[in-house]
């Protein structure tokens, strides 16, 4: 009777140390993974930081079993393939600018509507809180990490000062992404496209007259040597993805996946994107500073002519959701409310 006690008790052990290796954290034993980071800013960009630190972060996760190369300066791929990239396995994890590509990712395409949010930490909670509900469906195939922003965005010019609207007409504009470019073509502007490490260049070229981007963007990319006139206004934001391989994910153990998915949260957003927030807003200060360059800010008035000529670009979103099967009216509530609920909307 004893000798089967000891036989259960043993047998139990075993079991439970069996599914605690199906659902525990990732072992020694767990097979060895190499994920290719890929991204297309600069080493000296803060997001490249924020990739390295994330991957050293799950290689801590998983006992060294899953370990990183980052590959920055779209040395795996353009800007604009990233995402494909992903899905195909050219890399494992990547962060993809989803107005690169405009009508291809309607829904996330929401945060990047003119004045939605202005603040990047609190902004990158609100948007990957807020998009985790759609994610699934628009961004089928791959797996979804999370969403995160920059801090607010705005006319960066080289020609003239941007006060009014109507200064648009005319204009040779960078916009940042779809949005943006749909507001300067329904001002009568004319879109440039170009990424952002191709700023410079299409503005000392003459090819743009200006370009929408980030306040601090424009040391990190040499932007400051081609311009001068620069609208303090809450104008924008760019809406980001942080994208794994859906492969790559699958071929992980359970303990490795569940590192991957603790790694793959809102509180990641704020982590991975907190700090290039404050950076981005440092170059208003920086810009200012700089006797070469205006910095000006709009009246009440004039920050009204700008709200109301958005409200067409509301109404061009809210037709390219309802075509892909969402009712606008209500995801537009849920991401306003987001917005409130983590103040990312100074």
């Amino acid at each position: 009777m004893r000798l089967l006690r000891s036989l259960s008790v043993a047998m139990g052990l075993s079991l439970a140390a069996l599914l605690a290796t199906a659902i525990g954290p990732a072992s020694a034993q767990d097979k060895a993974v190499h994920l290719k980071i890929a991204h297309w800013v600069p080493p000296a960009h803060l997001v490249h930081k924020a990739m390295e630190e994330w991957g050293a972060s799950l290689q801590k996760a998983t006992n060294g079993t899953i370990t990183y190369t980052v590959f920055p300066s779209q040395q795996l791929g353009k800007a604009f393939d990233h995402y494909d990239m992903v899905r195909d396995g050219i890399a494992d994890v990547v962060f993809i600018n989803p107005g690169y590509q405009p009508g291809r990712f309607p829904i996330i395409d929401a945060v990047n509507l003119p004045f939605m949010m202005s603040r990047g930490g609190a902004g990158s909670q609100a948007a990957d809180a807020w998009y985790r509900k759609y994610a699934a469906a628009e961004m089928k195939d791959v797996k979804y990490c999370f969403a995160f922003i920059h801090d607010y965005g705005s006319f960066h010019s080289r020609a003239k000062k941007i006060v009014v609207p109507g200064d648009i007409r005319g204009m040779k504009i960078r916009p940042a992404h779809a949005m943006v470019a749909t507001l300067v073509s329904q001002l009568g502007g004319t879109n440039v496209q170009g990424s952002a490490p191709e700023i410079r260049d299409i503005l000392e070229k003459g090819v743009a007259d200006a370009a929408t981007n980030p306040w601090g963007s424009n040391f990190l990319f040499g932007i400051d040597k081609v311009t001068k006139y620069h609208m303090n206004a809450p104008l924008y934001v760019t809406v980001f993805a942080w994208l794994v391989n859906k492969s790559t994910y699958q071929g992980m153990s359970p303990g490795q996946q569940k590192a991957l998915d603790d790694h793959c949260t809102t509180d990641w957003a704020l982590r991975a994107a907190g700090p290039w927030g404050e950076y981005e807003r440092t170059g208003v200060t920086k810009l200012q500073a700089d006797a070469n360059h205006e910095v000006y800010k709009l009246t009440d008035a004039q920050l009204g002519e700008w709200r109301k000529a958005a409200e067409p670009v509301v109404k061009v979103w809210t037709d390219s959701v309802r075509k892909v099967g969402v009712d606008p009216d209500a995801a537009l509530a849920e991401l306003k409310a987001s917005v409130a609920k983590y103040n990312a909307l100074e």
